[in-house]
């Protein structure tokens, strides 16, 4: 194959499959060949689809997705990177109007075998018992085969003969394969028989359609098995009853990250985006990197200037020369970074390698390509709403009172019903309020095979979704699991949906005779009928099952919290949490339709109670603008009142029922004391007779958690009220010691739970003398900090801090004679 005039065999060009240095190694040996026809390691099936690699909105990295018709989830993938040799050799017959074949083994076939992922990958771990580059780099005398691979083909610059490469390739293979022999997994050995079988006939059909001077771009590995004489009957025989399925095939993006080992994907690279930059950069690779790379710190609030750009070549160069390498490698690039810009730290270099190294590109599939029709309906939903797919993890915010927003957050609800989340829901940074929503988005590869498979479900994502949920409802079998689909039902804004999930969720609540059941099932729908409100839904029948589903929890909740194991009551008191709030809901919502019934007065939209049953007590609510219509009559059915008063006698019941688990009726009175309807007298008293020396000190603890065992706000009420902090620590300091040892894990639990300074301030105020002891002079033993009153000279210690803080105008306009601060 040497010398100048054009071969006149078939040019086999062994490549790694992703190695930016095959790429430019192969575009350099086409250009020297000018082949009759150019034939890639690919499935056959996509020979219709290859003229669409030339369209000017394909962007790589994309994928060839084939999956078995009416199966989608029996899939198959072929990847290809801009930095691809097999790209390239596509990309160049296109552009010199060459015909192009792609010669490997059908997917039909493929996928009938049970193929999974297929991905070209490095041909040179075609086993995996021997890596032949780990082969090849030991014999060069490398401990690290990617550093080997590196400076004998990425750092060549098409030096000499453009053929010699991959002669040199294909010889090292052959000799590999011979001493290798049969080492390795059988399964993969016959497998490559069969797809180097298929391979030569292909060759031979196209040597006599377009003659002898072809192309082959393959893996290397499979070179030897390409140049070698084999009959046509006994490469037939090899293919002969491979099982055979219908499949359908197109493009799909694909993303960097896939492209990684890191990924899980095995026959990627492990620097894909350092490997594109190689191919993109073919002069001064190592500055134009560097520059990258301090161009993203940059932005990252990182202090590097261009002088550290400078150190940092030089540094990566006087390290190559040290290792003995022709050019500064991604070792010696990071090494430097490293050094240099990241001073020492691996915490700025991780979002190097994060964003540089690894990259999150997100390739493009023009609208040509072929798509089902639910693809086509989800590409114009969100070109759009304007929602772009994206490798990279991006955070965003709805606003449901806006059109656009509103419709995106539909859109990625009706998704995730489908099971293709595109996006994850977040906790709002607006608290409880319903009219806004964070979304974490992230689109992976995979959803494309999901998307495959929803096209089961309709043609469009609404009739999908619709159908998903319909048939979600029919299956269902608990309670739970009904209204948490009328909840994402909802979400989703699928009201042809909701007929067949209420008449499930009619049936199960008539038939579901337990009570916690019934009260884990309360909170979904009780967050449902609240949608009336922004997303204007009519949730009226909901807000009927609601209110019946509460007095049934009502009727029965007392008797199921008896004869309750520590897990089972620990289970149950989450339930009452969820009651309580649940409770509160529905009666503001009820309170928010009675408000609507006068037109010129907006409701506001309904906030729960805060987790420990306060009711969002030092909140303020939304205000009235905050939600997008007011609620109607005819939307929300307001629930029978009094529903707030038979809930508190509910929990009454709890508090003082003896024989109760003591974490249900510890729970069930502080519940009753933040809403005002139990004295702190009336509080004192119950703990006073829970903490006596009758009560074992497990059911004593369990109590005391389940009232104070609420995060801050637990502990706040301890540090405001002194009778109860005593009780609790008289109690706990005459705990027996044989005692101690077992209900110290769950006191444990109970005051780790709150938040450092509230800690703090109870050690103190312990340290101090005790509950109740009130203040005392500084020599009778107070705590460092605390006095009988207020030391104005260390108070006017912040002072200058405060002026730094608001500027020495608004504090000395805000000063009142004499140096106080208003």
């Amino acid at each position: 194959m040497t010398g100048t005039a054009a071969p006149a065999a078939p040019v086999l060009l062994g490549v790694r499959h992703h190695g930016p240095g095959s790429a430019r190694a192969v575009r350099a040996a086409l250009d020297r060949c000018r082949p009759t026809a150019v034939l890639i390691e690919g499935p056959p099936e996509a020979d219709a689809l290859a003229a669409l690699a030339a369209e000017e909105d394909m962007r790589p990295p994309v994928a060839l997705l084939a999956h078995v018709a009416g199966e989608p989830g029996r899939a198959a993938f072929w990847p290809f990177a801009g930095f691809s040799p097999e790209w390239t050799a596509l990309r160049w017959a296109l552009a010199h109007d060459v015909p192009v074949r792609f010669i490997d083994l059908p997917a039909a076939h493929t996928l009938a075998l049970g193929g999974e992922e297929t991905t070209p990958g490095p041909e040179v771990a075609a086993t995996p018992r021997t890596d032949p580059l780990a082969v090849l780099a030991g014999a060069a005398g490398y401990d690290d085969p990617e550093t080997w691979w590196e400076d004998v083909v990425e750092h060549r610059r098409g030096e000499g003969d453009p053929l010699a490469p991959f002669e040199a390739v294909a010889e090292a293979m052959g000799e590999l394969r011979s001493a290798l022999g049969e080492e390795g997994d059988a399964a993969q050995a016959q497998r490559d028989a069969i797809r180097e079988a298929h391979m030569r006939l292909r060759l031979r059909e196209a040597r006599r359609e377009f003659g002898d001077t072809v192309a082959v771009v393959c893996g290397a590995w499979h070179v030897p098995a390409l140049a070698e004489r084999q009959t046509v009957a006994a490469d037939r025989q090899t293919l002969k009853g491979l099982p055979k399925a219908k499949v359908e095939i197109g493009w799909v993006p694909w993303t960097h990250r896939r492209l990684s080992r890191h990924s899980g994907y095995g026959a990627g690279v492990t620097s894909p985006g350092w490997y594109g930059h190689l191919f993109r950069s073919p002069d001064r690779p190592v500055e134009r990197w560097m520059t990258d790379v301090a161009r993203l710190l940059r932005a990252e609030g990182h202090p590097v200037s261009s002088a550290h750009v400078i150190e940092a070549v030089r540094l990566a160069e006087t390290l190559a020369a040290m290792r003995g390498r022709p050019l500064a490698g991604l070792a010696e690039t990071v090494d430097a970074i490293r050094a240099v810009m990241c001073d020492g730290s691996d915490v700025p270099l991780a979002l190097v390698r994060d964003r540089l190294i690894v990259g999150d590109v997100l390739g493009e599939v023009p609208d040509a390509a072929p798509a089902s029709p639910l693809q086509r309906d989800l590409d114009r939903q969100r070109r759009t709403l304007r929602l772009k797919p994206e490798a990279g993890v991006r955070d965003c915010e709805f606003d449901l009172r806006k059109d656009t927003d509103a419709a995106r957050s539909r859109l990625l609800h009706r998704l995730r019903l489908l099971g293709i989340d595109w996006g994850e829901p977040l906790p709002s940074r607006g608290g409880l309020g319903t009219f806004r929503e964070s979304w974490r988005l992230c689109w992976e590869p995979e959803l494309s095979v999901r998307l495959a498979e929803a096209g089961a479900w309709g043609t469009t994502v609404e009739s999908a979704a619709t159908a998903k949920a319909e048939s979600l409802a029919r299956e269902a079998t608990t309670l739970a699991a009904i209204t948490a689909l009328a909840e994402r039902c909802l979400l989703a804004g699928l009201p042809d949906a909701l007929p067949v999930v209420m008449r499930a969720l009619t049936d199960h609540a008539a038939l579901d005779p337990d009570t916690a059941h019934l009260a884990q099932a309360l909170p979904a729908l009780v967050r449902s009928v609240r949608y009336g409100d922004v997303r204007r839904t009519n949730t009226a029948a909901l807000a009927e099952v609601a209110a019946g589903l509460a007095e049934r929890v009502f009727i029965g909740l007392p008797a199921a919290c008896a004869g309750l194991d520590a897990d089972a009551a620990a289970e149950m008191r989450g339930h009452v949490d969820g009651v309580h709030q649940a409770v509160a809901l529905l009666a503001e919502t009820a309170e928010a339709a009675e408000t609507a019934e006068t037109p010129d007065e907006p409701t506001t939209a309904a906030r729960p109670s805060a987790p420990d049953g306060s009711g969002g007590a030092g909140r303020a609510r939304e205000p009235a603008s905050a939600v997008a219509t007011p609620a109607t009559p005819a939307a929300l059915a307001a629930p029978p009142p009094g529903l707030r008063d038979r809930w508190a006698a509910v929990l009454k019941v709890l508090a003082e029922r003896d024989g109760l688990p003591g974490g249900i009726r510890g729970r069930a009175a502080r519940l009753l004391l933040d809403g005002g309807r139990l004295t702190h007298e009336r509080a004192e008293r119950l703990m006073g007779l829970v903490l006596s020396v009758g009560t074992p000190p497990a059911e004593a603890a369990a109590w005391v958690e389940g009232f104070v065992g609420s995060g801050g706000s637990g502990g706040m009420l301890l540090v405001h009220d002194e009778r109860l902090l005593g009780l609790v620590d008289g109690w706990l300091t005459g705990v027996p010691p044989e005692a101690f040892t077992g209900v110290l894990p769950l006191l444990r639990r109970t005051f780790a739970a709150f938040e450092p300074a509230v800690r703090r301030t109870l050690g103190e105020r312990i340290r101090r003398g005790g509950p109740g002891a009130g203040p005392q002079p500084p020599d009778h033993g107070a705590a460092p900090g605390f006095g009988p009153g207020l030391d104005p000279e260390r108070a006017a210690a912040v002072l200058p801090v405060m002026r730094l803080l608001l500027g020495a105008e608004a504090v000395a306009g805000s000063a009142q004679p004499g140096g106080a601060l208003v």
